[in-house]
């Protein structure tokens, strides 16, 4: 999608402005169907100053919410789609968001749906949001489909960030551990080697390692980081690929503490995703196929598609699901209920409620006993290395006191 700069005149005189196009030529007849004949028009150059430069999601999920509540506003005010999708192009903070909807109101001039027009979009527009759009345009009801969709981000903005808190906290010391640990072997440490040369005594064991480990730092500290990065990259990578992607999630879901943290906010996402597109009246088969990719764990998301084959087979969702340790009886019991008395939305949504309350207090419970254990670790490994230190000198003042 190229970016065009425009000069033309319509009926109300001279007009400029900026618009989104394959090509040029496509770019003057989107004009040409508003009523402006084009006078000059030239390409816009992307640089890396102008360009978008995004890590997973362009689109800030905030952004996302804030864009959705008020085009919600807007429609319920009686305001076209049209024109509200060309005012909040202008409102909104995302640089990317701004442009996918200034190419959206292009689509819309020319007749296409809305739902159509997003779809060209799939990395600012999930499918998701895609569906429920689709079922709003179908029902006549796209003020209360975006209402439900600002909940849905706004509920999955809100767990993620729970989640992104319990998590960074750990991260955090473990950096400051790393940064204290290189800057006392590679600084502090080397100050006592000459000292303790003139000594001449035999040094301790757990002198002799922060003594050998601070020449290593001070010779490889370059190594130590890059394999910190390899690590990282490493994580990215095997998270990437689509056969060790299932492997990476199981032993997620199995790590001690925060794997049932994990766990609850995948559950979490599954049901409240399919309870907002099951009470807009997507098909059922179809919102499986959705959950499945918003899930964002493939031990949890083969089930699905487990669950998916059964339903289209005539049997219950629930079947692959209670032979899954991954899912507790709540939510095979619940999902049975609503199966049973029609109201598979209403339970799901409950479900979902319950297992976001499940992550809000398993992220606090998690906070208040990773802070203690981090900062007795962190104490633990600054405490070695000035013990070390220390243990010679004692041993100098015991000679010095006898003599």
């Amino acid at each position: 999608m190229a970016r065009f700069k425009y000069s033309g005149r319509d009926r109300k005189g001279k007009r400029t402005g900026m618009i989104n196009a394959e090509s040029k030529r496509e770019a003057i007849e989107k004009l040409r169907g508003d009523g402006i004949r084009v006078l000059e028009m030239t390409e816009v150059a992307e640089t890396a100053l102008t360009k978008d430069i995004s890590f997973g999601s362009p689109v800030k999920l905030q952004h996302l919410v804030i864009y959705l509540r008020q085009f919600a506003t807007l429609i319920k005010a009686g305001v076209t789609i049209v024109d509200a999708t060309s005012i909040l192009a202008e409102q909104t903070e995302s640089k990317v968001l701004k442009k996918a909807l200034l190419d959206i109101e292009s689509e819309l001039r020319m007749g296409r749906p809305f739902s159509e027009a997003a779809e060209k979009h799939k990395k600012v527009f999930s499918s998701m949001f895609i569906n429920l759009i689709k079922a709003g345009e179908a029902g006549g009801n796209m003020e209360d489909t975006l209402e439900r969709l600002a909940v849905f981000f706004e509920k999955q903005h809100n767990t993620r960030q729970k989640v992104k808190s319990a998590m960074s906290y750990p991260v955090a010391i473990a950096i400051i551990a790393v940064a204290v640990v290189i800057f006392l072997l590679t600084s502090v440490v080397p100050t006592f080697v000459s000292m303790f040369a003139d000594m001449g005594a035999e040094l301790p064991a757990l002198t002799k390692f922060v003594l050998n480990a601070s020449e290593f730092m001070q010779k490889y500290w370059w190594l130590v980081i890059l394999l910190i990065v390899g690590i990282i990259f490493g994580f990215i990578g095997l998270k990437r690929n689509d056969k060790t992607r299932y492997y990476l999630d199981y032993a997620i879901l199995k790590m001690p503490l925060f794997g049932k943290m994990q766990q609850k906010a995948a559950l979490a996402r599954l049901t409240r995703t399919l309870s907002s597109l099951f009470s807009s009246g997507v098909p059922i088969l179809q919102a499986l196929v959705v959950v499945e990719k918003v899930v964002e764990n493939d031990v949890i998301g083969r089930v699905v598609i487990a669950s998916r084959e059964e339903l289209g087979k005539g049997n219950s969702l629930t079947g692959p699901m209670r032979q899954h340790w991954a899912f507790p009886p709540l939510i095979t019991q619940m999902i049975l209920i609503g199966e049973t008395t029609g109201s598979l939305d209403a339970m799901l949504t409950k479900v979902a409620d319950f297992y976001e309350k499940e992550v809000e207090n398993s992220t606090d419970a998690l906070k208040a006993l990773i802070e203690p254990v981090m900062i007795v670790f962190l104490a633990a490994i600054v405490g070695t290395i000035v013990l070390s230190i220390m243990m010679p000198m004692f041993d100098m003042f015991q000679h010095v006191d006898q003599m």
